[in-house]
């Protein structure tokens, strides 16, 4: 008679001491022949820092905004002069359009509309221009600094222009005598042109200079493998 034999162990057993044969050994990455999830890629940090992001937005926001003044000196320089007269009708003074056809008062608004169109180009590409990215705060800043440098071109073309009370202006000019009305928005969505200019500038710079996210799989050379290490595809 002989002694039964003893099965050998099954494959891949662990040793006695609870050590991994080399080839099946766990890495930093995962299983030795198995590429790591892309989420496990480390990337570095992306941008600069919220904090850092909050600060430019502050300075972003200032800085457009104070080009308010230059686009209501320039609306009030190039916007075309709307002819009033005026006239004393039984002991009071009325004022009417001395061109009653005339389409200065339209002009008035194409003209803060194209200067504020302008401005938010021009704030889009120097914004990109600084920082060479996109962002978040960076887009809230620019529509944000449109809106208040539109607002304040126009409290400043108020201010500048001709004079508000046209009763006054027209007394003061006599009977008869063509004077200018005080400049006036009639189409107030003109102060949103500027944000508007600035948001499509900025994307369109972004998406063709802006920075690209890394591609994953170009990482250290990392390439989708299947469990037994083979690439996959």
């Amino acid at each position: 008679m002989t002694a039964p034999l003893t099965p050998p162990p099954p494959p891949h057993e662990p040793s006695p001491h609870g050590a991994w044969p080399p080839s099946m050994a766990p890495s930093s990455g995962g299983y030795a022949g198995v590429a790591a999830a892309p989420h496990d890629v480390s990337y570095g940090q992306d941008g600069p820092g919220m904090k850092t992001e909050l600060r430019e937005a502050a300075v972003i926001t200032v800085a457009v905004a104070l080009v308010g003044v230059a686009l209501g000196l320039l609306w009030v320089w190039l916007a075309p002069k709307v002819p009033l007269v005026g006239d004393l009708v039984d002991g009071n003074w009325v004022v009417y359009f001395k061109d009653t056809e005339g389409e200065q008062a339209i002009g008035v608004d194409g003209t803060f509309t194209l200067l504020a169109l302008a401005c938010g180009a021009v704030s889009a590409v120097a914004v990109f221009a600084w920082r060479r990215r996109g962002g978040v705060p960076a887009v809230v800043a620019l529509a944000l600094g449109g809106f208040l440098g539109s607002l304040l071109a126009w409290r400043l073309g108020l201010w500048l222009g001709p004079e508000s009370d046209v009763i006054a202006h027209a007394q003061s000019a006599g009977k008869g005598v063509t004077f200018s009305a005080p400049l006036k928005l009639g189409a107030k969505g003109a102060l949103l042109a500027w944000s508007l200019a600035a948001l499509a500038v900025h994307l369109g710079l972004t998406s063709l200079f802006g920075p690209r996210d890394p591609d994953p799989y170009a990482v250290q050379g990392a390439v989708p493998k299947d469990g037994y290490g083979a690439p996959m595809g």
